[in-house]
């Protein structure tokens, strides 16, 4: 069956089936192809209610337009995957675009944008059990520690039984840790190098095993640190993209901290997300390739 973007609602409301049945059949791939290297665009933000980028406060609330514009990067050389919830994974299998792509259900999206309760980053995304019934290939979940917030606790034990359940179903798992605090009220994460140094230490020991955990990490404040800062831990580690400013100078600038960091032994890939499927300036075909050109 195929589908566009206007038929969504009428396919789900009608066949709901017909998401099982598209994972189903979905052909699926290595985590890492023959580039070596992993490259994935993220989309989770919006189930956290951050929806934002730049300036522009909804920029991602327009799903046809958000669809469209995954579609687009999905489709470039290079790009091996997306990393998004089951709302959003689910339609791009609908439009039949995952294919040869590696599929990252997120798991914990409960921490929502500017809530009282962000740090308690419950788990309300996908369970391992979704991900391996829907024959996805990996999984991601954030956790913030903030040493003054006891709903870091929370998160901590709930991140070490989701990293067991994973490796149970032999399933990798993407793990972003942040060394974070409020200020003014608002959550900010470190990313000075002592900071990100000691995230990479506690999220590589959680759980029963590690055999399965990959850490999705920041650059550092200083790019120069990255290289010491990433000593900590032997496992497998993707650059985390983040928001990026709003200028063409602060685009061009993030990109020279990816490709620095890109050439440290321990860096496997990128995932990015919002800079790319919402440029400063250009098109999301131009932003796309230009970030596969650092690989």
């Amino acid at each position: 069956m195929s589908i566009t973007i206007p038929d969504l609602t009428a396919v789900r409301a009608r066949h709901p089936e017909a998401i099982a049945e598209a994972a189903a059949r979905r052909v699926r791939r290595p985590l890492i192809g023959d580039s070596g290297r992993l490259m994935i665009v993220a989309a989770d933000h919006p189930a956290r209610g951050a929806l934002g980028v730049g300036d522009r406060r909804l920029a991602m609330a327009n799903r046809a337009d958000l669809l469209e514009r995954l579609c687009i990067a999905l489709s470039r050389p290079g790009v091996d995957g997306v990393l998004a919830t089951a709302d959003i994974l689910e339609d791009l299998l609908l439009l039949g675009v995952l294919d040869d792509k590696v599929v990252m259900g997120s798991m914990n999206r409960g921490g929502l944008a500017g809530a009282s309760f962000e740090m308690d980053d419950r788990f309300t995304g996908h369970r391992a059990e979704d991900i391996a019934r829907l024959r996805f290939d990996a999984g991601k979940l954030l956790v913030r520690i903030d040493y003054d917030d006891p709903g870091s606790l929370t998160t901590l034990e709930s991140t070490a039984r989701a990293i067991d359940d994973m490796a149970a179903l032999r399933l990798p798992l993407f793990v972003e840790p942040f060394i974070s605090r409020r200020i003014d009220g608002k959550v900010r994460n470190d990313l000075s190098a002592e900071a990100v140094t000691k995230s990479i230490a506690i999220a590589s020991g959680l759980g029963g095993t590690s055999a399965y955990t990959w850490l999705k990490l920041p650059v550092t404040d200083d790019p120069e640190d990255m290289a010491e800062v990433l000593e900590t831990s032997t496992l497998p580690v993707v650059l985390l993209g983040g928001e990026v400013g709003g200028s063409a100078e602060e685009q061009a600038g993030a990109y020279e901290r990816w490709g620095k960091a890109l050439q440290l032994p321990t860096v496997q890939g990128m995932v990015v997300g919002r800079s790319l499927l919402y440029p400063a300036e250009g098109s999301v075909e131009t932003a796309v390739d230009t970030a596969v050109g650092l690989l």
